[in-house]
């Protein structure tokens, strides 16, 4: 005789590796100089998705990099600032930067993976693979 075991695969345990410590786990402590923009990751039923705010940036100031399962956000903006009166001229080049890493639960389809950046939030999808997206219950005739 044979036992059934239920099992939820989007259950509890499961859930306690991603929501435990944080759902995406960041492999490196943020490398920065300047303050580090807050990030919200979202859940549904397609994907999620990683939002960065981080405003006075421009689209060409991010870079993003995935290697294996491991997504990198990074930016860098270069400020000058440049004062001038009769006896001085003073000039100061200061870089605003910081770094992020990020590893993906084995669901993401890194190949789907987009980012747009609209008034100051870089959002950032993150599909989900056909097989690792919840399918609807289905009645299984016997016969």
């Amino acid at each position: 005789m044979s036992t059934l075991v239920k099992t939820h695969f989007a259950g509890p345990s499961y859930l306690n590796g991603f929501f435990g410590k944080e759902l995406f786990n960041e492999y490196n402590t943020p490398a920065f100089s300047g303050s580090v923009p807050a990030v919200n990751v979202i859940e549904n039923q397609e994907g999620f998705r990683i939002e960065v705010a981080a405003p006075g940036l421009q689209k060409g100031d991010f870079k993003l990099n995935l290697e294996k399962n491991q997504l990198t956000i990074s930016a860098q903006k270069e400020v000058k600032e440049e004062e001038s009166n009769e006896k001085y001229t003073r000039r100061e080049f200061k870089y605003n930067s910081f770094q992020r890493t990020f590893t993906l639960p084995n669901t993401v389809d890194g190949d789907k993976i987009e980012a747009t950046y609209n008034e100051g939030v870089l959002s950032i999808a993150l599909p989900k693979r056909e097989e690792a997206k919840e399918k609807p219950a289905r009645l299984i005739e016997i016969a």
